[in-house]
């Protein structure tokens, strides 16, 4: 009896059918929500995925001028689910339109093509973050009085700009998760990436929850500056290796956010927040001005600037010990020296005959 192999059929979905239409697939998402949030009469349940939900509007007595501010709810989950899908999207476009091509141009290996596509993502978020984020510090005009880190607390409203700004970056943080798998990372990377992903996405929603938004965005904003300006120089670094001055600034500056945030924290932790009028627990009222909460929040941050300097000072290290390795010229073995012999005649008058043509 013949035996007859088996075939499997290969599976209508799996990952390179995935990553392959993945832009395809988050298109159809986002083009669906936004049909239904404009075919639904009325937009109850399909606009809390486009639009910031938790409106809270403010008139003033004395004249009829309106103010509007913003709350934070469970319903945030579905527009920070929408905005994430954006990310996605816009994600893909500029690693095709923008990244492959110049990765193609430059003609870089494979992990110098992974590194460089990482850094030019993550330039342009960091470029678009720092500006939005400074229009906002400018707008509201609070970086000049220390004392509005923690006066008045808690921060329960926010402006229309500075929720989008937190619903956006929490998206973005999140989106870069999948997008280790899509992007088929290698996987001596993976860790490292995975472990700033997920203090980002920890610092800032934390920041959210806990309506500390104001000192979270003055943190956010310089720590943007410093991270752009060295994948910025990252990314001159992979054609040309000279590239190397611009390094240290960003060093200068990567030091001094550390102390500025080290400073800024202590003293809303530490003092400010110690000594406001109305210390207490309420998840009703958005306050969680009590110790074990501010003893949480100082040591997070405290933890995370002690390890970015423990990582810091390593590749610091590392960087001079190959400079002072290259600077050190290599001794060159000693030759043995060759011992005489004493030509024999009959092949001196071979070579003699070649060199003369005779035969």
């Amino acid at each position: 009896m013949r035996f007859r192999r088996k075939y499997k059929t290969p599976a209508v979905i799996n990952h390179r059918v995935i990553a392959l239409n993945l832009v395809d697939i988050v298109s159809c998402v986002v083009i669906f929500i936004g049909m239904w949030s404009v075919v639904e009469v009325p937009p109850k349940n399909a606009i809390m995925f486009v639009a910031l939900q938790y409106n809270v509007t403010y008139t003033i007595d004395d004249s009829s001028e309106q103010f509007d501010f913003y709350d934070y709810g469970p319903k945030d989950i579905a527009t920070i689910s929408f905005y994430m899908l954006v990310a996605i999207k816009v994600h893909a476009v500029i690693q095709e339109c923008i990244l492959d091509k110049i990765n193609r141009y430059l003609q870089l290996s494979k992990p110098e093509q992974s590194k460089f596509s990482e850094s030019g993502q993550l330039a342009l978020f960091y470029l678009f973050s720092f500006i939005w984020g400074a229009s906002i510090l400018n707008a509201e005009e609070f970086p000049m009085n220390l004392t509005s880190f923690w006066k008045d607390y808690p921060f329960s409203r926010m402006l229309f700009q500075e929720k989008l700004f937190y619903i956006c970056q929490i998206a973005y943080w999140l989106h870069a998760l999948p997008e280790l798998y899509f992007q088929r990372v290698q996987k001596e990377d993976i860790p490292r990436q995975l472990c700033y992903i997920c203090l980002y996405i920890t610092h800032i929603s934390g920041a959210y929850i806990l309506n500390l938004q104001h000192l979270g965005l003055f943190l956010v904003v310089p720590h943007y500056l410093v991270e752009f300006i060295f994948h910025a120089l990252r990314l001159f670094y992979f054609p040309d290796e000279n590239m190397q001055k611009g390094f240290i600034i960003w060093a200068l500056l990567f030091i001094m956010v550390r102390l500025l945030t080290l400073t800024l924290s202590v003293l809303t932790f530490g003092f400010g927040l110690a000594r406001a009028e109305n210390p207490g627990f309420s998840i009703a009222d958005g306050n969680f001005n009590i110790l074990p909460v501010r003893i949480g929040c100082l040591g997070a941050v405290c933890l995370t600037q002690a390890w970015m300097m423990w990582k810091f000072v390593n590749f610091q290290l590392k960087k001079w010990r190959e400079h002072v390795k290259d600077q050190i010229p290599e001794k060159k073995p000693a030759n043995p020296k060759k011992k005489r012999t004493k030509k024999e005649p009959g092949k001196g008058l071979e070579r003699g005959q070649i060199l003369t043509g005779h035969r």
